[in-house]
This record gives C-alpha cells, structure tokens and sequence, in this order.
C-alpha cells in the first residue's frame, strides 16, 4: 500500500474492560504494519484512555477506529451507545491534582494534536465518538 494511501480499520468489542488491552494491541499492529512505529506509544496511551471510557461509563457494545488521511493524519476514535458528551478535560495545571478518575480526557487534550467529539449513530445505535489526531509526519 502506497504510504500516502488512507486506510480505516473498526474493531467492535463488547462492555469488557480487557477488550482495552485488545484495542492496544490490535492498535500497535496497524500502525507497525502501515511503518508508523514512532507513533505507536503515544497512540496506544490515546486509544487506552478513549476505549477504557467508552467501557467504563457505558453499558452497551463499543469500537475502536483507527484511520488515516491522504494528508497523514491518523484518527483515532472510541464510540459507545451514550449519547451524551463527555466530560470537558480537565486543565493541565488540575490533572495532577485528580485521583484515579477523571484525567484520561486531560491526557487526551495534552498529548493529541486535535480532539473532540461527536454524535453517531454509525452502529445503528445511538451513541457518539470520542476522537482524537496524531500527526503521522
């Protein structure tokens, strides 16, 4: 495959928190495959902490997607059958000071080069995707 050439992998996975250590994995194989191994421990940090949320506060099914453009951008996206948005990331300076919960989407915001989020009913469920962007330069 040309190394300009976009590609687009989903893996559907069910409400099971180890189905975030199959994500990463899956995840680190893609990229290795498509040559883009120096962004693979930043991505699989990225996808842990989407997909861990998209487990964690849901009760439905959820995916990974991962893609990327013809201009070299890599997506990654988490979807769930929430609907409703995600909590807004915390600031840099307040990460530290938060427990165990609430600092994936600051990790998110610090380490991405875009994120967001938006409604889907892709999977014919309602739901949405939490997404986020690595540059592939």
């Amino acid at each position: 495959m040309p190394e300009n050439e976009p590609w687009d992998y989903t893996l559907y996975i069910p409400n099971d928190l180890r189905a975030v250590t199959v994500c990463r994995r899956t995840l680190r194989l893609i990229l290795t495959m498509h040559g883009l191994i120096g962004l693979v421990d930043t991505a699989e940090l990225l996808a842990t902490e989407l997909v861990s949320n998209a487990v964690r506060h849901t009760k439905g099914p959820a995916a990974l997607r991962v893609r990327r453009t013809r201009e070299g951008v890599v997506w990654i996206g988490a979807w769930d059958t929430d609907p409703a948005p995600p909590p807004p990331p915390p600031m840099l300076g307040q990460v530290a000071g938060l427990g165990e919960e609430g600092r994936g989407l600051g990790l998110v915001r610090a380490c991405a080069d875009g994120w967001g989020w938006q409604p889907s009913a892709r999977f014919g469920d309602r739901g949405k995707f939490v997404w986020c962007e690595l540059a592939a330069a």
